[in-house]
């Protein structure tokens, strides 16, 4: 067994150094735990990865917690946690204190180009997605609708009515996918079931409560706070999903502008560790509630805490859920209306705001280039638009 502080050092090490993305980061945790550490084993490691793609959440971040949570307990998933989200929370953190401490760069030029690496970022993840995810005509089907329901009804919970829909598609519609090996036990889980079905339960008794603490709760900083748990529960797909959960919850009620969320979410870019650390941008400086440091760490944990909820509730059942052809179909569903939802966010409010003529289309589409032609890290292209945005772009 590895002791806590064992684990904290090695994932700090990780966030600190893992650039590229939820893939990249689970090919890191391979090359650090399975081949350099061998903390647990190949068959093991892709069972906590099948594990992570079906739990909505950050997957890289929770095949990080549950390696943590193998080898000591909930106090590892939380050291892992901790070690790999500390470095790019701080930096986020700090990027919103400068921008709340220097206004006036909201409308620097550098950082419409961060916007508008934006949008080449998310249009490199749609991509992506749709050869994984939608690659035949009824998944893509269920993609395009899910796009056109979420961009047509108006409401910030039109993505939920929207994976429900591709939930239904994939059971009633989709062909079931090709039997998987049935998962194994990794080694003895550290979690009684009593106590998974306990966490299960406050997962739903919170998804339940949601709709009334995000609409009626006061003080504000609770409705606030739902947002961050709303998107923390319903985010499958990866961290560029949570963009248009989060834009949905927290602009329209004026808590952020439009231009610094779009800005945060550059920057969130070019940081290492999970994007889901973008929360502790946008933690920092809301109106009306959370502020600050504080604000910053409330958002950050409200994010995450599904993912710790979930984790511990489903991976004591994981060997008998994967076996269910029902859920995989289902899955299928769900995975094609997350690629639509993503395809929505990136024409609104993205390309709206962030094009705002043919210079900017033109710098998203050679960043676009760099992404999928010469297979750049986003990291890199974000820099370098925001340094030509910085010297080239109108003002």
């Amino acid at each position: 067994m590895a002791s806590v502080f064992e684990i904290f050092r090695q994932f700090l090490l990780l966030g600190c150094s893992s650039f590229g993305g939820p893939t990249a980061h689970l090919g890191y945790f391979r090359e650090r735990f399975v081949e350099r550490e061998r903390w647990l084993t190949d068959t093991a490691y892709a069972d906590l990865m099948a594990l992570a793609s079906l739990l909505p959440g950050p997957s890289s971040s929770q095949v990080g917690m549950g390696i943590g949570l193998l080898r000591a307990g909930w106090f590892g998933a939380a050291a892992a946690w901790l070690g790999f989200t500390l470095p790019s929370a701080v930096l986020m953190i700090l990027a919103a204190a400068l921008l709340s401490s220097h206004p006036d760069w909201m409308s620097a030029r550098w950082l419409q180009g961060l916007m508008v690496a934006a949008v080449a970022v998310v249009a490199q993840a749609v991509v992506g997605m749709q050869r994984r995810l939608a690659p035949d005509p009824q998944r893509a089907s269920v993609m395009v609708g899910s796009a056109v329901l979420v961009l047509l009804v108006q409401t910030s919970w039109v993505q939920v009515l929207a994976l429900v829909a591709g939930a239904l598609a994939g059971l009633s519609w989709l062909a079931s996918p090709q039997a998987a090996a049935s998962p194994q036990v990794m080694v003895q889980v550290p979690v009684r079931r009593s106590i998974a079905v306990l966490l299960l339960a406050l997962f739903g008794l919170m998804v339940l409560a949601l709709p009334w603490l995000g609409a009626s709760a006061r003080p504000v900083v609770i409705q606030q706070l739902s947002s961050f748990l709303r998107a923390g529960a319903l985010v499958f797909g990866g961290g560029h999903v949570v963009l248009p959960l989060l834009e949905q919850s927290l602009v329209p009620p004026g808590w952020l502008g439009l231009d610094q969320f779009l800005a945060g979410y550059g920057l969130a870019q070019s940081v290492p560790g999970p994007m889901f650390s973008f929360s502790a941008f946008l933690g920092f400086d809301l109106q009306g509630g959370l502020h600050g440091v504080s604000g910053a760490l409330l958002a950050l944990m409200a994010l995450f805490t599904p993912a710790f909820l979930l984790l511990g509730g489903v991976l004591p059942f994981w060997s008998d859920l994967g076996r269910l052809r029902s859920m995989r179909r289902a899955l299928q569903g769900i995975n094609a209306a997350v690629v639509g939802i993503l395809l929505a966010a990136l024409f609104q409010p993205l390309w709206q705001v962030s094009i705002r003529g043919v210079a900017d289309f033109c710098l998203a589409l050679v960043a676009f280039l760099l992404l999928v032609g010469w297979k750049q890290p986003a990291w890199r292209v974000v820099i370098a638009c925001a340094l030509v945005g910085a010297l080239l772009l109108p003002a």
